[in-house]
Order: C-alpha cells, then structure tokens, then sequence
C-alpha cells in the first residue's frame, strides 16, 4: 500500500530555495473538474420567497435542516477551494458556526433529532470516505463505520456516504459501495468506473450493521419516513452511475424513487418513466419531494406535481414540515487560469489550470484550452500574456485556423509538447476519447508564434498524444487503429517509425533525463496501471498495481518525480450526484521514477489531475 500521509517531502519534484528568493513557493498547477459556484438558498416549498441563507459568499453546499428546524448544517470550502469542512447557521442566516476545522474532506452533514450530534462523511486519517459522528457538546469524534467488521475489502470500492438520523434516534441510514468491484462503464470498454451502491442502517454506537437493499443496482441517499420504519431513496442502474454525472449523457439517465421497508428490506417503486431523479424526502400528508437533473439543469418535483425552481439547483432539503426547503445553486463558469487553489501543504502554491499543461525552458506555458474552445495556447507562467497557437475546428470553414486553411478534418486540439529548443509544439488534433473508433486524428507541429503548422503522422487512423526526446530528434507517440495499438517512436528528420509497444499504451512522456517513457497501460482485466520503458524498449517497468485506475503520468520538469492521477482512495460521495465529472475519485500523487516514494499530493472532493511543477526562474 502506499503512504497514507498527504505530502511530506517532494523537495525532489520542485525547485530548490535560493539565497536571493527564500520567501519564494514552488507552484504546482493542476486542473479541477466541479462547479466554480456554489450558494444556498432557502425558499418556500412552492419556489416562492427564495433568499440567500447567508449574507457571506462561501463556497457552500449539501445542506441540511435540522429536525426541529432551527439549524441547517452544510458543507463549505470558504478557507481554500477544495478544503471541505462543516459548518451550522440558524435558517434566518444568523449564529453561523464552524463545526469541523481538518485538511481532509468533510462533507454531508445530518444532525441528530435532538440536535446533540452531527454524522458527516470525512476521508480523514485514511483518505477513504467514512461515516463519522461529532458530539456538539464535548466536540468529540468518533468514526462510525471504521471498525474492523464493518470495513470493506481496502483493494476495492470501500466508501460511506450520505448519512442520516431516523427520527426515533435509533438508527443512522447511510450509503456505501463497499466490497464491490472496479468495473468501467460500456462493459468494460472505458477508463471511468461505475459506483454501485447499497443503503445499509446502523445504531449510533457502531452496532447493528443491516444491508437494506440487493446487489446490482445503485441506491442513494436515503432519507427516514417520521415513524422511523421506511426510507425514501432513489436506485438506477449501475450503468446510470456513469452517465448521471456527465453533462449531456444525463439526459440518456434514468432513475426512480423507492421506499425501502427498514424490516424487511422490501423496495417499492414510487415513481415511473424516463428521467434521473434525485434527493427524495418523505414530506407530511403521504407526499415526497426530490429533484431531477438533465444536463447539469436541475429542478424540485413534488409527488403531486411539479413547482417553480430556479435551474442549476442541487440537493434540496426540506423543513420536516415540508414548508421550507434550502438548496444550492451552481455555476460551471471556469476559473480563471492560476486561481489559488487550497494547498494542503504549506510549502507550496496550489493553482489551477487549464488542461494539459507543459512548460519551455524559458517557462512559457503550452496548454489546451479546454475551458474555451479546446485550442492550443501559449502563456506566462503567471497566466499572463496568453497567445492563440493553433485554434481547433468544429464546423472546418476556411480560414477559422489563424494559421491557414483547416482543410477537410473536425477536431480538437490537444496535448502540446516543446520542442527542447523551445521554438516549437508538436500537439494532436482530430477526435479523441469517445470518438476516436470513428475519427481520425494525427500528430501536427508548429512554430511557437502560431506559423508553420504541419503534419507529422497520416490522418488516416489514429495519433496523438505526442512527446519529444531532449535531443529533439525523437518524438514518442501513440498509435491507435486496428492492428497498429502501442507507442511509436519517429525520428524527426527522416520520419521513419519504430515499434515501441504494442499494448494498449497511452499518453508516453519522455523523461528530461532522456533515458526513460513513461506511459498508461491498461490491463487486461481493465485496470490502467503507470509504466516506464526505455526508448530502445528494454527496462520494461510497472510503477503503480493498485486495482484502481492510475493515469496521466507526467514527468517533473527535472525528471525527478513522477506526477500521475489515482483513483486508490475511491469516491467521496455518491457518483450520481457529481456534474460533469468523469472520474471525481481522481487525486493527484508523486512517484520517484522507480516508483517509491508515492505521495498524495490533493485531497478534494472533486476530480484533480493535469499536474505540473513551475520551473525555476534562471
């Protein structure tokens, strides 16, 4: 296993301090898929009478009434984006508290019926998503499901989510994907994995572990019926895992509400048809309440009908009255490149990018620029003086390309690499991902000032993802089409290819040192895994076996680390409830180029990866 401790030493990966600068930070970049945004509000049951819960802006979500109504708890990120802890106010905005003060994610906040107690979500201590309990009153914690008997296999799928107090206070409801398996969507054939989830109860003191609903589906976030004997959730397929949190494919979604008999575990449809439904609540008089969600718009239904929301609306909560209910509203705008990030240590700063991101020597910034058009860009590392290089084509009418004529190809534009003498980008354009069975693509090189751009591989299958040796007279790269998988290396002068690999390899970085690739492998069970080979393809290398996916390896801009995205600790909260968020498990760790030494290196709820140290200024 590796090191459960968040970064102690990566000295190795940055740069050293110097006498004229010993005030000075290492800067990590690295990108962050979630919402930019997040504010409660409150509003009456019908929409009406809408308002901000609180006066400050915070990063603020997953909020929750109290029982009697006179809290509601939530999870905020107003001390860094990405440190998540717990925070309580009254509903009228006023006594607000924070109520958990730890680096690691605390999230999903349910208060107790007599309001003494708080069950949250915390990955704290093993980085893994565990159910935990605070009392108010001694501000003493425990964790709820970290018991031997109640742990799952570590090797796969072992988080807890979405707690919840039955009203008798007997029992706490919550979520897990325990003891199941890391299966990717479209049977197998992908890099993002599935959640399957089971609604399990349990005493407040860690006794009376009760599976309430089957295998092979997913369930999440129960709430109780006021008499303590049902809960209300909603339950898809596996499958549904997948696309519910991926923007347009949440449309292709579909999900029910079901009441799940706390006895005998029986499952009761409550709705019906197409649509993904979410964050139901039993509601006096025989009623219930939840939300739906297409595309990342989301709005309230009623059991008895619709009302009038606002879209971009998230995890609704209602008063126990079923008069009130509080929510968040998202937004996806970008952030802009090199906003702050929170740094979990201290040593550093922690920045966000945009994707792909590589640095020249004289630290000029090459990335994709996703969060705009998918183009490629040049900047100062500070995030100033940005430049278009190459701009990516969606409908291929002349002249959109500033450096010519796009020709006959659609495509996006991504993966920029410098030359070693810094005048050039090699980079992929064409259709990648989902597409790439059905599109071309190729490899394309251009001068640094955006002229020059030319071809490097045939458009007729599938290349990208290039990268070239320090010498410049090499470029590794990979292939993909029918009988032609693996990494190739060209020599850049003459274009002759040579076979590298021949597996399912992917994104192949060349170490500064020279004398090492690094690569992606997926394996024939499905797991990618972080290999290194040397460029004649002798020292063959598996860097990282843990069951879970590894990928995106880059090199340190000094070729003594190893950067890479892990999905080893697992999700932190229920798959479904994510927007637009392929693998939100994602975290990003450091390796020494034989693999020791593995660091985490992020600690968020939300998918982290992209990473690159800045270099130092000469």
């Amino acid at each position: 296993m590796r090191k459960m401790n968040l970064i102690l030493c990566i000295a190795c990966a940055t740069v050293s301090i110097s006498s004229a600068g010993a005030a000075a930070k290492d800067v990590l970049l690295f990108n962050r898929i979630g919402p930019t945004k997040s504010e409660l509000y409150v509003a009456n049951a019908d929409g009406s009478g809408e308002r901000k819960l609180l006066a400050s802006t915070g990063f603020d979500y997953n909020a929750r009434f109290s029982y009697d109504g006179q809290w509601v708890v939530f999870t905020s990120e107003r001390e860094g984006r990405g440190q998540a802890d717990i925070y309580r106010v009254h509903p009228d905005g006023t006594g607000l508290e924070r109520l958990t003060d730890n680096p690691a994610v605390d999230d999903q906040p349910a208060m107790s019926p007599d309001d003494n107690y708080v069950a949250f979500v915390s990955d704290r201590d093993s980085h893994r998503a565990n159910v935990w309990v605070l009392d108010l009153r001694t501000r003493k914690l425990r964790n709820l499901t970290g018991a031997r008997e109640i742990q799952g296999d570590t090797m796969k799928p072992d988080g807890f989510y979405r707690p919840t107090w039955s009203p008798d206070g007997k029992w706490i409801a919550f979520t897990s994907d325990r003891n199941t398996e890391w299966k990717a969507h479209d049977n197998g054939a992908a890099w993002e994995h599935l959640q399957e989830l089971a609604v399990y109860i349990i005493h407040p003191d860690g006794t009376g572990l009760r599976r309430r609903t089957a295998a092979g589906v997913t369930t999440g976030s129960p709430k109780w019926s006021s008499d303590s004997r049902q809960l209300i959730a909603y339950q898809a397929s596996v499958e549904t895992s997948w696309l519910a949190r991926v923007d347009q494919l949440s449309m292709k979604a579909t999900s029910q509400i079901v009441s799940i008999d706390v006895v005998t575990g029986q499952v009761k449809e409550l709705t019906s048809g197409a649509g993904l439904k979410l964050y139901p609540q039993f509601l006096p008089n025989g009623r219930f309440g939840y939300s739906t969600k297409s595309a990342q718009t989301d709005g309230i239904m009623y059991s008895d009908g619709p009302a009038q929301f606002p879209v971009n609306l998230r995890s609704p909560s209602w008063t126990t009255d079923g008069k009130w209910v509080v929510y968040e509203k998202i937004d996806n705008t970008p952030l802009p490149q090199n906003t702050p990030l929170y740094s979990w240590n201290p040593d550093y700063e922690y920045r966000y990018t945009d994707v792909f991101p590589t640095f020249t020597t004289d630290r000029t910034l090459a990335l994709t620029n996703k969060d705009v058009d998918t183009s490629i860009v040049t900047m100062n590392a500070d995030g100033s003086n940005k430049k278009l290089v190459y701009q990516s084509t969606t409908n291929c009418s002349a002249g959109k390309n500033s450096s010519g004529p796009c020709g006959d190809m659609v495509g996006v534009a991504l993966s920029p690499a410098w030359t070693p003498d810094g005048k050039s980008i090699v980079f992929s354009f064409g259709g990648y991902w989902r597409t790439r069975d059905q599109t071309v693509a190729k490899i394309m090189i251009i001068n640094r000032d955006g002229t020059g751009v030319r071809d490097l591989t045939s458009a007729t299958s599938n290349t990208g993802f290039a990268s070239v040796s320090p010498d410049g007279r090499e470029m590794v790269y990979r292939s993909w089409a029918k009988n032609d998988e693996g990494l190739r290396i060209m020599d850049l002068q003459t274009g002759k290819v040579r076979v590298l690999t021949t597996e399912w390899d992917n994104v192949p970085g060349w170490s500064p040192t020279a004398d090492s690739i690094v690569f992606t492998r997926k394996q024939k069970d499905g797991n990618f895994d972080i290999f290194t080979i040397k460029p004649d393809g002798t020292s063959l290398k598996r860097l990282t076996s843990y069951p879970g996916s590894d990928a995106h390896a880059v090199w340190s801009w000094d070729g003594k680390k190893i950067l890479w995205d892990s999905s080893e600790y697992g999700f932190k909260d229920e798959a479904p409830l994510y927007d637009n968020s392929f693998q939100p498990y994602g975290q990003v760790w450091s390796m020494n180029p034989d693999g020791s030494d593995k660091q985490m290196l992020t600690d968020s709820r939300w998918e982290d990866s992209m990473p690159a140290f800045v270099p130092p200024a000469k």
